[in-house]
């Protein structure tokens, strides 16, 4: 492959552009392999410059096609003019390419501007798995575009819940780097690896790392597709009520019924004896629990939370939403307020509330919850368990429209159901709800901007899977051992070079 030419920078922009086809709605997982190879070969024989080039361009083309559902965020429901909204969707796609560019960079500083094959197959990958460390926490993080996320339909899987999804995401970049070496060297044992890694996920997927616990229980998911435009408008708010409610009554029948994030769109005060607690109430005569998001507020200091309530036997429980989303839930910097309309969206002054200290018992079944973008963070999904035998996630997503957001996430869902070994029940706004299986395949599932119900039998689980019980130990362990491998043969190399 030239290097010394636009070809390397275009192949980077290319490869980047391709990734996202790994993942939902397209499915196509081989790709991510092949886009990683085609980043590692092009920063072989550059220099830190062109390294970091390409790693941008490469970011230029991954998030620029895989997270695009942000200018409909921005446009459709905040209302900015096209160009603006381009902008902005432009500047925060290049603010994440930069972490590419970095990467490539510090790898030439690194390896002194030519990679041999050690560095292709055991640096490069461990560099990856870092920047996608990087990506989930800095600035609160965005672990979104994961490659290992992508792999749920491949051999790859069966190490999800083994090392989680970013320890697939090592596997696949180390699988890039030896087909890399194919390519480069002409080497044939790099497939022999390849073969081996993918049949042993694909052995791995065969296995049962959790157990049944207590009967089947039978879930309803309500979907009212409210469209976001007026969602919050005070005339509106009767009509969802009554329709939510009409839904409900009409699946007394099943032991949990979960509604969507800020399904209710008041305060908990504001409807508490009006709607709450006569519906607390039929659900007891009824033998049936409610989960239902809606803000809570805090009388005392103003401070309002995004909140999951639930209802079981007249009683209410609380879950809080910790990990807020920027310029959705909240804005970062009030400034800002007043620019555009996008900086001001109703209900985008939530606070951080309280991590819960004990799971919602619900249905009888210990509850891990999660609202919206908590859930794309597999070690906050991981708090609540071994105890949690079943997880529940509300989530909004009417805010990216028709684009690749809502199959995105759904497949991040997966992800953590099989991660755990436990079903997820999964409750949207306007789609896609679905009900997913331990394994993390999905039972059912809803069609996008339909008005729904979803009803099917979940069985709770129990036991750990090996993610749960060593957490990212073992992830930790392969890469440094990856490191440790890749530095005593480059200073074998530098001995005999010396000599």
């Amino acid at each position: 492959m030239p290097n010394s030419s636009c070809y390397g920078h275009l192949i980077a922009l290319t490869a980047g552009a391709l990734l996202p086809l790994s993942f939902s709605p397209f499915h196509y997982y081989p790709v991510a392999v092949f886009s990683l190879a085609l980043l590692f070969l092009s920063w072989h024989n550059t220099t830190a410059k062109q390294a970091a080039l390409r790693g941008f361009l490469f970011g230029i083309g991954m998030f620029g096609v895989g997270i695009s559902w942000i200018y409909v965020a921005i446009h459709d429901f905040g209302q900015a003019p096209v160009l603006l909204a381009a902008l902005l969707t432009g500047l925060f796609v290049s603010f994440l390419a930069s972490y590419l560019a970095l990467l490539g960079w510090g790898i030439q500083r690194i390896t002194g501007g030519k990679l041999v094959t050690r560095d292709t197959i055991l640096l490069l990958p461990v560099a990856w798995l870092l920047f996608e460390i990087f990506k989930g926490w800095f600035l609160t993080g965005l672990a979104w575009l994961d490659v290992g996320v992508g792999q749920i339909d491949g051999p790859l899987a069966g190490y999800t819940p083994v090392i989680s999804a970013l320890g697939v995401s090592l596997l696949t970049a180390v699988s890039a780097g030896l087909l890399a070496v194919v390519y480069q060297k002409r080497y044939w044992w790099p497939l022999l690896v390849i073969s081996l890694i993918w049949l042993g996920g694909d052995w791995l997927k065969q296995k049962q790392w959790t157990q049944p616990v207590d009967e089947e229980i039978q879930i309803s998911i309500i979907q009212g597709n409210i469209p976001q435009a007026i969602k919050w408008d005070p005339q509106q708010f009767f009509k969802t009520l009554a329709l939510y409610e009409a839904r409900t009554k009409e699946n007394w029948q099943s032991d949990l019924i979960v509604w969507p994030e800020n399904a209710v769109p008041v305060f908990h005060h504001q409807a508490k004896e009006i709607f709450l607690d006569p519906l607390a109430q039929l659900a007891k005569q009824n033998d049936t629990a409610i989960l239902l998001g809606l803000p809570v507020m805090n009388s005392a200091t103003g401070d309002y939370y995004n909140s999951i309530l639930a209802l079981e036997n007249g009683q209410e429980g609380f879950y809080y939403k910790n990990h807020l989303v920027p310029f959705g839930d909240y804005i970062p910097f009030e400034w800002l307020r007043g620019l555009i309309k996008f900086f001001d969206l109703p209900m985008s002054a939530f606070r951080v509330g309280p991590l819960a200290t004990d799971l919602l018992q619900v249905a009888g079944q210990p509850i891990g919850l999660s609202i919206c973008y908590e859930d794309i963070f597999s070690t906050e999904v991981l708090r609540s368990l071994p105890k949690a035998t079943m997880l529940v996630n509300a989530t909004n997503n009417a805010w990216y429209g028709d684009s690749f957001a809502a199959h995105q996430h759904l497949q991040i869902s997966q992800n953590r159901a099989l991660e755990m070994g436990r079903p997820l029940v999964r409750a949207t706004t306007n789609g896609i709800s679905a009900l997913i299986d331990f394994k993390g395949d999905i039972s059912q599932q809803t069609a996008q901007f339909e008005q729904a119900v979803l009803t099917g039998m979940v069985q709770p689980r129990k036991g750990k899977t090996p993610y749960v019980n060593w957490r990212q130990t073992p992830l930790l362990v392969l890469s440094l051992f990856m490191l440790l491998v890749w530095a005593y043969y480059r200073q074998i190399s530098r001995r005999n070079q010396a000599n």
